[in-house]
C-alpha cells in the first residue's frame, strides 16, 4: 500500500465535516444523550441486570461501523470512479487497487477510533465498566470491521454514481441499524427474531461484543457468522467492483 495515498485519504477526510461527525463523533453524542435520560442509568431485569446505557455501548460502536462501511466508503469510491480518478491511476505508477486498499485502511481506522472514543467517554461520563474480556472484544470488533467495510465494498461494486451508492446505502443502512439494536437491543427482541437477527452481520456483532463486555468469550458461532459475511461479501465485491 501506497502511504502517500493512505495520508492523502486522511487529509481529504478531514476536510469533509460532515464525514467526521456522522463517523466519529455521533456515536458518542448519542451515547451520552442516552446517558443522560436518568432511566438509561438504572439497572433494567430484561437486560440481564445491565443498565440500558451499559447495553448502548456495543451499539453506539456498531454504528461507527456501520456508518463508515455503509455510508461513507461506497460513496468515496464510486465517486472516485464516476470521476475517473481509478481510471487515470491505471497510467500512473500508483496502482488503483492502492486507492481502494488504503480507503478501507482509513475507514475502518476512523471506525475504531469512534469506538475508542465510546468506550472513553462512557466509562468516564457513565461509569461504563469496561470490557471484561478485551481480547475477545477486540476480535469481535476487527471481524465486525472486515464484514462492514465489506458490505460497503458490495454497495459501491452496485453503484454506477455516487446518487445510486447513496440510495443503496441507506436502504441497507436502516435494516443494519436495526439489526445492530439501535431501536430494540438484541436481547430484548422475541426469541426468533433474535436468532434471525444473529445471522446477520451486525446482529450477530452486537451478541459478540455484548457477551464480551461481560466477561465471556465471544460466541464462536457469533464469530463464525461475521467471518462467513466478510468472506462472502468480500468474494462478491471482488467480482462486481470495476474500476471504470
Amino acid at each position: 500500500m501506497n502511504t502517500a495515498v493512505l495520508r492523502t485519504e486522511f487529509r481529504l477526510f478531514r476536510r469533509e465535516p460532515g464525514a467526521v461527525f456522522w463517523i466519529f463523533l455521533f456515536p458518542t453524542l448519542l451515547l451520552v444523550i442516552l446517558g443522560s435520560i436518568p432511566s438509561f442509568r438504572e439497572a433494567d431485569e430484561s437486560l440481564g441486570g445491565l443498565r440500558p446505557v451499559d447495553a448502548y455501548v456495543p451499539i453506539a460502536v456498531l454504528i461507527a461501523l456501520i456508518m463508515s462501511g455503509v455510508q461513507s466508503l461506497p460513496q468515496v469510491l464510486t465517486g472516485h470512479r464516476e470521476r475517473g480518478i481509478l481510471r487515470r491511476m491505471r497510467l500512473t505508477p500508483v496502482r488503483p487497487s492502492a486507492l481502494l486498499t488504503a480507503q478501507m485502511v482509513m475507514t475502518g481506522t476512523v471506525a475504531l477510533a469512534s469506538a475508542l472514543l465510546v468506550l472513553t467517554v462512557g466509562r468516564l461520563a457513565f461509569d461504563v465498566r469496561l470490557p471484561a474480556q478485551p481480547a475477545g472484544y477486540l476480535l469481535a470488533l476487527l471481524a465486525a470491521t472486515a464484514s462492514a467495510l465489506a458490505l460497503g465494498s458490495v454497495v459501491s461494486a452496485l453503484s454506477r454514481t455516487t446518487k445510486t451508492a447513496g440510495a443503496i446505502g441507506t436502504a441497507v443502512f436502516f435494516p443494519m441499524m436495526f439489526c445492530a439494536g439501535v431501536w430494540l437491543p438484541v436481547q430484548e427482541m422475541p426469541h426468533t427474531l433474535a436468532r434471525v437477527v444473529q445471522l446477520t452481520p451486525f446482529g450477530a456483532a452486537a451478541r459478540a461484543l455484548g457477551e464480551a463486555a461481560a466477561g465471556d468469550w465471544p460466541g464462536w458461532g457469533h464469530l463464525g457468522v461475521l467471518g462467513a459475511w466478510a468472506v462472502l461479501l468480500t468474494a462478491a465485491a471482488a467480482r462486481w467492483f470495476r474500476w471504470e
